[in-house]
């Protein structure tokens, strides 16, 4: 009865000639608002029933996508720069299947037990669909048993050494492995460097550089080369004196170092400091902007196998995210940036053709990538889920990382 009185009143109110007016105005149906015609208690339920409507339509499901990378500790400059990588990638193609993807980060420290810990978090904790990392190949072995267990694709950016995907089911990697870094290193020392004669500087706490250096010493030695002089070093060292007189003895042709950043950078200035001339070779672990940072001049002739330059930036989607990135950076773009975009690009890749995020299927796709047009290139997945790709050589020239050849397997 309420509501119909309402109704009359209102039209009785519209009927009336107002004054100025020069004809009764119609009664305005169509601009009704139920909530002036029906009483207080019907417009709280339609109110509620609106609210309850809007709750029923389903909002699109987030895909987590877990990364533990080195955001602190001695490997931060190549987590971070990864991490940046990713960011990108995740800006130029934010959803795939219609879903948005959501970026969950943990920080190793640069540490195994914290990279295995980030790890259990991010599948038990976050419920992440796939993972990508970790930066190195120690703290990457850390991780990828576990995601293993777990079912969960896990794919390195740049961890290169053969264990992180060797008879594995849900382990990948972007880059190059070691094997075939090593072998194009000595290839490289041998023809182009025309080195006969290598003393080896090598950090025994990486499995990287432990494997890099044997992968490298059999090539060479395989084409006539010479090893004369084997040093170790642990992580963090900060004086080389006694290794560098040991090879300084064995009067190499060229020293191979295949380190890190840090310490690669400290080896040259205190060759320089103790006027020893040969030059030195290294690996990707050493392409970041610290190297020339903490070394200075000194890194200057460098020679280092790498696992990309901007300039081989060609595809389509490499050169996208070549200027999405130093657009935003104001900077140029590094390998470990371009391969953390690779590493989120052929995940999302595999989960379309995969049609979802079960992990087996997930990495059943990331298996079958083939010809897949990369930030980096062209990649294909090879056998134990490592790209086939070319190797990049870069030397330090005045500062500036300049390309120098790409050496194809």
């Amino acid at each position: 009865m309420e509501g119909r009185q309402a109704l009359k009143n209102f039209c009785r109110e519209k009927g009336k000639k107002r004054k100025g007016e020069s004809k009764i105005m119609a009664p305005a149906f169509f601009a009704l608002s139920p909530f002036r015609l029906f009483p207080p208690f019907l417009n709280r339920l339609a109110l509620i029933a609106a609210f309850l409507l809007i709750l029923a339509v389903p909002a699109a499901a987030e895909i987590k996508l877990g990364l533990y990378l080195p955001m602190t500790g001695p490997a931060a400059a190549m987590g971070q720069m990864v991490w940046e990588g990713v960011q990108v990638a995740h800006q130029l193609q934010p959803q795939v299947l219609g879903q948005p993807v959501k970026l969950l980060l943990a920080d190793t420290r640069s540490d195994r037990i914290e990279a295995a810990n980030a790890v259990s978090r991010l599948i038990e904790k976050d419920k992440v669909a796939a993972i990508i990392g970790e930066v190195i190949s120690s703290d990457t072995l850390a991780g990828v048993p576990i995601a293993e267990r777990a079912k969960i694709p896990n794919i390195s950016p740049t961890a290169t050494s053969p264990l992180v995907t060797q008879n594995r089911q849900y382990a990948f990697r972007a880059a190059y492995v070691d094997d075939l870094q090593g072998k194009v290193a000595a290839r490289f020392a041998w023809e182009n460097l025309k080195a006969r004669r290598v003393a080896m500087l090598i950090d025994q706490a990486q499995d990287y550089c432990v494997g890099l250096a044997e992968f490298f010493r059999q090539e060479f030695q395989r084409r006539g080369g010479l090893v004369v002089s084997t040093s170790y070093i642990q992580t963090g060292d900060q004086d080389f004196t006694a290794q560098i007189s040991a090879l300084k003895a064995a009067n190499p042709d060229l020293i191979y170092a295949p380190n890190y950043y840090t310490e690669d950078a400290l080896l040259a200035k205190q060759l320089q400091d103790l006027g020893v001339k040969t030059p030195i070779l290294t690996g990707d672990g050493a392409q970041v902007p610290e190297l020339v940072s903490i070394g200075g001049p000194a890194v200057d002739g460098m020679y280092f196998t790498a696992l990309f330059h901007r300039q081989g930036a060609t595809t389509e989607i490499g050169r996208k995210f070549m200027q999405a990135y130093e657009s935003t950076y104001k900077k140029p773009l590094d390998a470990f940036a371009a391969l953390g975009g690779d590493g989120y690009f052929l995940l999302t890749a595999a989960m379309h053709r995969a049609g979802g995020t079960d992990g087996t299927k997930v990495a059943q796709a990331l298996a079958a990538t083939r010809d897949f047009a990369g930030v980096t290139g062209i990649i294909t997945m090879g056998p134990n889920h490592n790209p086939i790709k070319g190797v990049t050589v870069i030397k330090v020239e005045k500062g500036q990382f300049v390309y120098q050849t790409t050496v194809n397997p």
